[in-house]
């Protein structure tokens, strides 16, 4: 596991009812809540002008660091530079917080509350976001709190684990002349110990664990959407998941994701937006082609979006 940098560069010095002021550099700081410095902590990046436009939650994917998602992308950086106080947490399992089960809750809970009483910025614009898993956290911490974000994005997130958990079983069962995909067994006993059970046992907890089910025809989880600005980003290559992962759309987190917008479209929010894009998923610092990826956001085009919804 890639150890975080401990030194705090910034955060004693940030004052955000000050008068406005500028600096040369976005400042960032490390914050622990704990002893424990892989877990429990976040890194922060201070806007270069004050007073700040308001606050965002960048919680990343599986495994990775803040500093991994900085180094896949700019946007933590623009999002600062934009006036916004932007936050990149790692829960209490560390880089390998699975984002929608209880202690991930709550201890993104807990990293939300720090940040705010730290900086004194309860009555700002509030933003979350994420990538992979940390989308399907940021969704699933919406539709829990009573105090709705100005605005929601998620890259690619998985949201039907009842969905997941099936599409890994049959990739397992396809796997006939090749050993089983390592991420599909460790993810159908990730599912598993979380759920409680399996779909066929559990399906109850599936239902209120998982952002969006398909098969919960009373739509009970996404109906705390409902009046949410939300964008999902999702970049459906179908030959690249066949030819590079042996899956097809069964597997793909698009599906669903299409599903969730398609029915909270029709239960009246017209504000959720499925954005699909096409070749623009690149990993750094090879720029390797792979779809599920940080980078198939237009960060600017983002950004414009999330300060409008206020």
């Amino acid at each position: 596991m890639t150890r975080f940098i401990l030194t705090i560069l910034a955060f004693s010095i940030l004052t955000i009812g000050c008068n406005a002021q500028k600096t040369t550099n976005p400042k960032t700081a490390k914050v622990f809540l704990d002893k424990d410095t892989t877990k429990n902590c976040y890194t922060i990046i201070f806007p270069s002008t004050l007073p700040i436009k308001g606050y965002i939650f960048l919680l990343p994917g599986f495994s990775e660091t803040a500093e991994r998602v900085m180094q896949q992308s700019s946007l933590p950086r623009q999002l600062a530079e934009s006036g916004l106080l932007t936050i990149i947490p790692t829960l209490q399992d560390g880089v390998f917080s699975f984002g929608i089960d209880d202690s991930s809750q709550q201890s993104f809970a807990k990293i939300v509350t720090d940040v705010r009483r730290r900086n004194n910025i309860t009555d700002q614009p509030f933003y979350l976001g994420g990538y992979s898993i940390g989308g399907s956290c940021v969704l699933k911490y919406t539709e829990e709190i009573d105090q709705k974000p100005n605005a929601v994005f998620a890259i690619d997130p998985p949201i039907d684990f009842e969905q997941v958990y099936n599409s890994c079983k049959r990739n397992i069962r396809l796997s006939v002349n090749t050993p089983p995909n390592g991420e599909s067994v460790f993810l159908v006993k990730k599912i598993q110990d979380i759920m409680h059970g399996t779909p066929e046992n559990s399906i109850a907890n599936y239902h209120k664990i998982s952002p969006y089910s398909f098969s919960d025809t009373t739509q009970t989880a996404i109906k705390n959407l409902l009046t949410v600005p939300l964008r999902i980003y999702t970049e459906p290559d179908i030959h690249w998941w066949m030819k590079e992962r042996g899956m097809d759309y069964t597997s793909m987190n698009s599906t669903f994701l299409s599903a969730m917008v398609n029915e909270l479209n029709q239960l009246g929010n017209k504000n959720a937006t499925l954005i699909t894009t096409q070749n623009k998923g690149y990993r750094k610092p090879d720029n390797s082609r792979h779809p599920h990826s940080w980078s198939i956001v237009d960060n600017e085009e983002l950004i414009k979006w999330l300060l409008k919804q206020q």
